[in-house]
């Protein structure tokens, strides 16, 4: 049995979907599962339009402006794996680190 991937920070299963169907065009994607698996993904008008802009500036030029906008579990996420990496990091690693630069 194979996993599938779920490209949104939040799911909504299809009967829930059709019994309240305005509440899920947000500014952010929606994974729709049905038995559990996604089967498509819901998205508003305004990042929809977003999302196409990116798609046409990308094909435009070799460069775009990209925003990095996460949910506060995934910064969560990502502040708990760096503590970690801190916590468990070697004397020779945390030198290295010393070196880093912005």
């Amino acid at each position: 049995m194979g996993t599938q991937t779920i490209l949104a920070n939040e799911t909504v299963s299809i009967s829930e979907l059709r019994n309240n169907i305005g509440r899920y065009f947000t500014d952010h994607a929606i994974a729709v599962l049905s038995n559990n698996k996604p089967t498509g993904y819901v998205i508003g008008a305004k990042a929809f339009e977003a999302m196409v802009n990116m798609l046409l500036q990308t094909q435009q030029t070799d460069s775009f402006n990209a925003s990095f906008r996460p949910t506060s579990d995934h910064l969560n996420a990502i502040t708990q794996k760096g503590f970690e990496l801190l916590e468990n990091a070697s004397e020779d690693e945390l030198k290295q680190l010393g070196k880093f630069s912005e």
